[in-house]
């Protein structure tokens, strides 16, 4: 039995991957990665490597065994059809008897555009009949935190989420939810709901930069279509600029406030403080 993780090289998958070995030896984890070199230091701890792409099915030929527990990181081609390419990796699972397909899905209440993939994706792993794990991960501290340049050049948080609130978390604290999925028992055709465990709005986020930077920066709510033209002008492709709007207009709503506690209880600690966070990134 292998645990399986695509994406391994990713953002995410790094972290589940040495998570992962701080549990399990590392003959017993195989990263798939669509480029072997950036798994050299992966291989050297002995980790198992296989070379895949969600866009060319066969590489995922044989790549699972039975028994084995997989998690399906979701893929960020925006462009390129991600329910086929998350479908190419259900149906290799299927097709090896795997014991676990968890997936990195987005919160059950967001309904903005960004969620069409995932619920498309989780419709197509329960119609597979294999056992599954929803992992509905909520919005991460880095999307904020790696890209405060801008926010610091302009002395400005500049959104279109209103009065909105995010129960953002950090990668490891999603990444140490699903080792424990992964290594435990029990998580069977279960689904949970993932986020920080303490929400937070963008007039405090400004005011956490303030204080820390010494400097005054405000909120500065504007007009989704504003925040189109800004991102566009910061050379965003329109398609993704328009999803970023549209998750704006989620947190406004409500829909990015996840409050079921099942992140710090999976993790087995409270989450990062998105403080902290910012902390952190500021003295990198």
């Amino acid at each position: 039995m292998s645990i399986v993780v695509t994406g391994a090289t990713g953002h995410l998958g790094r972290h589940v991957v040495e998570q992962l070995l701080d549990k399990v030896p590392a003959d017993q984890v195989t990263a798939v990665v669509r480029d072997k070199a950036k798994a050299a230091d992966l291989a050297a701890r002995g980790v198992r490597i296989a070379v895949a792409d969600y866009n060319a099915p066969g590489t995922f030929d044989g790549l699972f065994a039975a028994g084995d527990k997989v998690l399906l990181i979701s893929g960020n081609e925006f462009d390129k059809g991600r329910v086929q390419q998350h479908k190419v990796v259900i149906d290799a699972a299927k097709a090896a008897g795997v014991a676990l397909l968890a997936y990195t899905s987005a919160p059950g209440s967001l309904t903005a555009a960004l969620a069409d993939d995932h619920r498309a994706t989780e419709e197509a792993l329960l119609a597979s009949g294999l056992p599954y794990a929803l992992l509905r991960n909520g919005w991460y501290h880095e999307n904020y935190t790696e890209n405060l340049a801008p926010v610091l050049a302009h002395d400005a948080v500049v959104a279109a989420a209103g009065e909105g609130r995010v129960s953002s978390a950090a990668r490891a604290d999603y990444a140490a939810a699903a080792v424990a999925v992964l290594t435990g028992e029990g998580h069977e055709n279960r689904t949970y709901e993932l986020g920080g465990d303490e929400a937070w709005g963008f007039a405090e986020y400004a005011a956490e930069l303030s204080a820390r930077t010494g400097k005054e920066i405000t909120y500065n709510n504007v007009p989704g279509e504003v925040l189109k033209d800004i991102l566009a002008g910061a050379g965003l492709p329109a398609p993704f600029a328009e999803i970023l709007v549209g998750v704006d207009a989620s947190i406004a709503k409500g829909e990015l406030v996840v409050s079921s506690g099942d992140l710090s209880r999976l993790a087995g600690r409270p989450t990062t403080p998105f403080s902290e966070a910012i902390a952190a990134a500021l003295k990198d």
